[in-house]
């Protein structure tokens, strides 16, 4: 009998990658042993040191590693985005009603690396005229990647026994951008809030001017593994996609989630972001989106050029109408 091939990836535990963990979907020739109990940070932070075959690894970092020369690359294949308007959070004592009251201001990240803080710093430089060298910034993790922070740009590590959440409630911190919804937040505190806080107003304008809904991590793969099986490619982008497809006609259901309008909420994503919102390969607003969050990595400094997307993506096609059955 013939063995498949054995490879570990890591990821989040979602809905889209759901039919692969469960084994209803199984790419051609592979067997996926599929870890879900990392963190988003640790799981990029321990794929970025060779610590998993493949693992859904978070853009700004695996952009960086790319301009470095480190040893991966990646699919088309974008596990997570979100829109990141709300995810800017303030002091509700230090007088920041609009972008360019940040200017000056101290600025907390849980690592500047972070691809969602990569696209806050790129919207409110290029979309509300706050220069990123305008804040003082604060990070309270190490980095995935080390680097030397740009000229002219002030960055501090926090000590281990500092927690930007709580620096911020306190007032020590100006504002904090982050990648998730804090704990002041969860728990109403009346000294945090938003920037925006009609932020989902504020989203859909931003979807209305430029088409993007910002992709957030890249399926990341070990060079080595596509130099030795450069087979497993397009076996391994035909099944995300076709679990991300079958999640997505399962999610139609109104009954598998326990909310009041989740049908209306489903709708009004269709509406306002297409059929697939979540979509695959390189697409013109795959595209788009990528080039825009590389172009915000090269204008901060991070990287040294700015890279074409097709060097950072592996190619997946198997030729024109190839790969799928005659209908």
């Amino acid at each position: 009998m013939t063995s498949k091939l054995q490879l570990t990836l890591a990821c989040g535990d979602y809905e889209i990658i759901r039919p692969l963990k469960d084994g209803i979907v199984k790419p051609d020739g592979i067997e996926l042993n599929i870890l879900t109990g990392a963190d988003s940070a640790t799981r990029h932070w321990r794929f970025l040191r060779g610590q998993y075959d493949m693992a859904e690894c978070s853009g700004s970092s695996y952009i960086v590693s790319r301009d470095r020369g480190m040893p991966f690359h990646a699919l088309p294949v974008f596990p997570h985005r979100r829109f990141r308007h709300g995810f800017i959070f303030t002091n509700t004592s230090a007088n920041i009603t609009k972008p360019s009251d940040l200017i000056g201001k101290r600025v907390g990240v849980k690592f500047y690396l972070a691809t969602a803080t990569l696209w806050l710093r790129g919207i409110l430089e290029n979309v509300y005229g706050v220069p990123h060298k305008s804040i003082e910034w604060f990070a309270e993790l190490d980095e995935d990647i080390a680097f030397t922070p740009p000229e002219g740009l002030t960055l501090h590590r926090l000590p281990d026994n500092k927690s930007a959440e709580k620096m911020l409630a306190e007032g020590e911190l100006d504002a904090l951008l982050h990648p998730d919804i804090i704990e002041p937040i969860l728990n109403k505190d009346p000294r945090v809030g938003r920037l925006f806080p009609d932020y989902k107003t504020e989203e859909k304008s931003y979807y209305d001017k430029y088409g993007i809904f910002p992709i957030m991590h890249v399926l990341g793969i070990k060079q080595e593994l596509v130099d030795r099986h450069p087979w497993i490619v397009p076996n391994l982008y035909q099944a995300f996609d076709e679990a991300k497809n079958l999640a997505m006609k399962k999610m139609r259901n109104p009954r598998l989630v326990p909310l009041a309008w989740y049908q209306e909420a489903w709708e009004e994503q269709e509406r306002l972001l297409g059929q697939d919102p979540w979509e695959y390969g390189l697409s013109d607003s795959n595209r788009k989106n990528l080039e825009t969050l590389v172009g915000y990595s090269h204008q901060q400094g991070l990287i040294s050029r700015n890279i074409p997307v097709e060097e950072l993506f592996l190619p997946v096609s198997q030729g024109r109408k190839r790969g799928t059955f005659r209908t």
